[in-house]
């Protein structure tokens, strides 16, 4: 005898729960209640609005910023009672949701993000390696979060020409990506005022040995290079024209190597230098093959062996580093929306949705991820538009499985 087909509540689209479903692949039950278990945020009573499921409300947030709370929460609400028959989660008043955000604060989503987003790239994921070396980049951003009081004097605002400063105040955030496949890890966020080399300190601390590590002039510096050294994980970063880099030892790939010191009293009684290897070189315009753009690109890598890494291959490498570009775009534009600030109100709020917002992404980019692998592309391929709008509805490669499973 066929089974009674279950209903949905009006408004609520299959495709909707199906979204829930695929995040909950990503990010599993079991993962989410052993945060919320070192975080203390674990329900410990029965609640309209149990920490578990409001977890996933944040990610879900991500997906649809456009759309109200109550809509988002209604989705999640019913993608969970169709899940377990047995959960009878009613929608509660509006103020129940902020009252549940509050509880749950951003230390659970955070842990969540620090322990989930990971690199995940396999030998057969195309484009994802250069030789030996998994191809890391690192750069920061930032984002506008809702106008008020608390969130100006936790964050910060940045100074305008005119007036006291700009629209919205500011977070500022710090990455590392795994280029082949565009998942932001080791991120650390802080206020407008925070710098992106203070940031990076900790950011850096993700890398391994196993990782080639590409980073804009920006970021160059004795401490941080020597500090991202020691993590053994080899590195690649444009540097200023400016550096005092003498050619100590010319190399047959027309590199040469030098040593950087700490300080210029270090230099001149060489002393505490570090050995570094110089690769420098100038595009070729687009019009003529044989003329030149007059920019030098200084590269330092710490490949002291031409060898194993040539300097043409190198330089040609460093144009890898515009993938987080790309990446912090669809991080910022394509998934939050063009111009839609974030909507808390309270620094924990916006911190909670900021994870969020990077759980969200990297459940995207883990989906792809699966469907190049699949299809034996490289991940970049695929549109990250495209992927995002298929989330909110529904993946095919994907059963119907509850958070449970």
């Amino acid at each position: 005898m066929p089974k009674e087909a279950a209903a949905l509540p009006g408004g609520v689209r299959i495709t909707d729960i199906i979204s829930v479903s695929v995040l909950a692949k990503v990010y599993p039950l079991a993962k989410v209640n052993e945060v919320l278990a070192e975080s203390g945020r674990r329900s410990i009573r029965e609640r309209a609005l149990p920490a578990t499921l409001m977890v996933y409300y944040v990610i879900v947030l991500a997906l649809y910023m456009q759309i109200s709370y109550e809509e988002i929460l209604s989705v999640v609400v019913h993608a969970f009672n169709w899940f377990d028959k047995r959960a009878k989660i009613a929608i509660p008043a509006k103020s129940s949701i902020s009252e549940a955000r509050t509880r749950l604060g951003q230390e659970p989503v955070r842990l969540l993000a620090e322990k989930m987003i990971r690199p995940i790239a396999t030998k057969a994921t195309r484009g994802a390696f250069y030789r030996d070396w998994r191809l890391v980049s690192l750069d920061g951003s930032t984002m506008n979060v809702g106008d008020t009081n608390l969130n100006e004097a936790s964050f910060g605002r940045p100074g305008v020409s005119r007036g006291l400063g700009s629209a919205f105040p500011q977070i500022r955030f710090c990455s590392l990506l795994e280029n082949g496949t565009h998942i932001l890890f080791g991120t650390k966020v802080g206020g407008y005022n925070v710098s992106e080399i203070k940031l990076a300190h900790d950011v850096l601390l993700n890398l391994t040995t196993d990782m080639l590590c590409l980073a804009d002039r920006g970021f160059f510096g004795f401490d941080l290079w020597t500090l991202t050294l020691a993590q053994g994980t080899a590195l690649l970063w444009r540097v200023k024209n400016l550096l005092i880099l003498p050619d100590e030892e010319h190399l047959a790939d027309g590199s040469y190597l030098s040593t950087i010191y700490p300080s210029d009293k270090d230099r001149a009684q060489k002393r505490n230098g570090v050995r570094v290897r110089v690769v420098e070189y100038r595009l070729q315009t687009d019009d003529a093959p044989d003329e030149y753009i007059d920019t030098v690109y200084r590269l330092l890598t710490s490949i002291l062996d031409p060898a194993m890494a040539p300097a043409l291959e190198l330089a040609r490498l460093y144009a890898e580093r515009w993938e987080i570009e790309t990446t912090l775009d669809e991080f910022k534009t394509h998934l939050r929306g063009r111009n839609i600030v974030m909507r808390s109100k309270t620094p924990e709020g916006v911190l909670q949705e900021f994870w969020g917002f990077l759980l969200a992404h990297n459940a995207v980019r883990t989906i792809m991820h699966d469907a190049a692998l699949i299809a034996d592309i490289e991940p970049n391929r695929l549109s990250f538009v495209h992927s995002l709008e298929t989330v909110k509805r529904s993946l095919p490669l994907y059963v119907l499985t509850p958070p449970s499973g």
